[in-house]
């Protein structure tokens, strides 16, 4: 029968390594875990953010391509616009330069703009419809309970448009302008700002 006296516990430094072991490996775990999930959640914005700059890409391709089926001599009304009318506008915002798509502006550069894409509109650059930087991800938000098709705001998101127009026109250089069609946000887990874009090609009719 041995003497519990003799039973030896575990010393002070033995409970102190273990409790160290227990919490790097709990440490290292909730990290991994943290990594994973601001991983997916980047992967999501990327997926969400990329279908917004394609609807924009598709809405300028309509509204080129109605411009140019459509009747020059036709007199366009305010009042109720087709989708060629919008191309002037568009056309109207090209400039020489793009910005620096290094970070986020604060705001969009002045001459950017963005489209409805659920009207194929033009909206204007400035007052309260102008970007504005990012609440989550870049996205244009339709979110007026009475009429879905209302824009509300371009956050994050916003086109530059570059014209390269030659001096005299023929069939081997023809004018063309550049779209610039560029999201910004800030995604969790993020030292730096994610960006992403892409440029739309679209020639002149002369």
């Amino acid at each position: 029968m041995s003497n519990k006296s003799n039973i030896r516990g575990d010393t002070l430094i033995e409970v102190l390594f273990a409790i160290m072991v227990f919490s790097l490996v709990a440490v290292s775990s909730m990290s991994i875990m943290n990594q994973g999930t601001a991983t997916a959640q980047l992967a999501l914005e990327i997926t969400l953010v990329r279908q917004g700059i394609d609807a924009q890409a598709e809405t300028l391709r309509f509204l080129h391509s109605s411009y140019i089926a459509s009747d020059k001599t036709r007199v366009p009304d305010p009042a109720n616009p087709l989708p060629a009318d919008q191309w002037t506008k568009i056309s109207d915002k090209a400039g020489s330069d793009v910005s620096e798509f290094g970070t986020c502006p604060l705001p969009p550069p002045s001459n950017s703009f963005i489209l409805n894409t659920k009207t194929a509109k033009f909206v204007k650059p400035t007052g309260s419809d102008a970007p504005i930087s990012a609440i989550t991800f870049s996205q244009v938000v339709y979110d007026d309970p009475s009429n879905p098709d209302v824009f509300k705001s371009a956050q994050g998101i916003w086109i530059e448009a570059v014209r390269v127009r030659p001096d005299v026109p023929n069939q081997n250089h023809v004018g063309y302008i550049d779209f610039h069609i560029r999201a910004c946000w800030r995604s969790p887990g993020r030292s730096v700002p994610v960006t992403l874009g892409t440029i739309v090609r679209l020639y002149e009719p002369y």
